[in-house]
């Protein structure tokens, strides 16, 4: 079954402070509605708050086709993943299987289309326990698909398990500012048949024009750290410039952030957060097949910003 090109990424809807269960169902539903079939989450996201959502939008929609991705934690629950820890503290057999376990359990179903490792380091591609763990859930039918997702920034720390043959999906941060990807990974992907999730589409938000000089949010929400103060000067100037290009095209910045996404022909859906109704009825209609006209596609290039790994998550 063909993979809805905008799926929705449910990172917010889990964990993010101002989420509300009941404005977050009515906006799966009505995303379900515009024909969005695939759905992100995490064992991670508010504890299981995430799937569980999710577990219940199944069973409102039980003739639909749709496909769930979800991701199994570092046991350590250390973000981003790190070659100096071994990968059988981070992923061994026993928390693999049982994590996608609790998984399915929170969904109420009794296989995932697609389960992924949360964090990744590439020194840990020929660790035995997390291998063993994927041979196992596929072979008994738990899971239809393995992937990572790749730290924050860090798009080539996931070539040389590709080339393993283990792995169908990579879930890779790909956006306006973050075109790292473009010169390794994608190129991988493409060659070797990898399906390319790209996630944080927004920046975190930051590409949906909203953010202000003097953002902030409640205590304990992880955004005032990615936007601390000289993140966020750093950031605002950027976004105006891209905005310069999306009045200059004639569409609002969130859309121009998207159609860029799915302007490259390597990737296979990109999962913006979508917590209300109208978020989704906004990024769903952009999934109408017109591309970027190819001088507008080489004038955003110049909108890269390599930034340097760190622990955001």
């Amino acid at each position: 079954m063909p993979i809805s090109e905008i799926g929705m990424g449910m990172w917010g809807v889990g964990g993010w402070t101002g989420s509300d269960d009941d404005e977050s169902s009515a906006a799966l539903d009505r995303a379900v509605e515009l024909g969005c079939n695939f759905f992100d989450t995490a064992l991670a996201y508010g504890e299981g708050r995430s799937e569980r959502l999710l577990g219940a939008l199944l069973r409102r929609h039980p003739r639909s086709s749709l496909m769930i991705a979800s991701k199994v934690p570092p046991m350590n629950r250390q973000w981003p993943g790190r070659a100096s820890t071994p990968a059988d503290e981070v992923f061994p057999y026993e928390h693999v299987v049982d994590s996608t376990h609790a998984t399915l359990e929170n969904l109420g179903v009794e296989a995932l289309d697609l389960q992924q490792l949360h964090v990744w380091d590439d020194s840990w591609a020929d660790a035995s326990g997390w291998r063993h763990a994927i041979h196992d859930l596929k072979r008994t039918g738990m899971i239809r698909a393995f992937g990572i997702s790749v730290n924050r920034w860090e798009p080539r720390n996931v070539l040389r398990v590709l080339e393993t043959g283990i792995v169908d999906a990579v879930q890779v941060v790909y956006n306006v500012f973050d075109q790292a990807p473009e010169d390794e990974l994608l190129p991988a992907c493409h060659r070797l048949g990898i399906a390319v999730i790209a996630r944080v589409p927004f920046d975190e938000g930051s590409l949906t024009g909203t953010l202000t000089p003097d953002a902030r949010w409640p205590d304990g929400d992880w955004r005032n750290i990615y936007f601390a103060p000289p993140h966020l000067a750093d950031t605002l100037p950027r976004v105006e410039a891209v905005r310069h290009d999306a009045d200059l095209a004639g569409m609002p910045l969130p859309e121009l952030a998207l159609r860029f996404i799915l302007s490259n022909a390597a990737v296979t859906t990109t999962i913006p957060g979508m917590r209300r109704v109208r978020h989704a009825e906004a990024n769903l209609a952009v999934s109408d097949g017109v591309s970027l006209p190819s001088a507008l596609r080489r004038q955003l290039a110049r909108h890269r910003w390599d930034r340097v790994p760190d622990d955001r998550p």
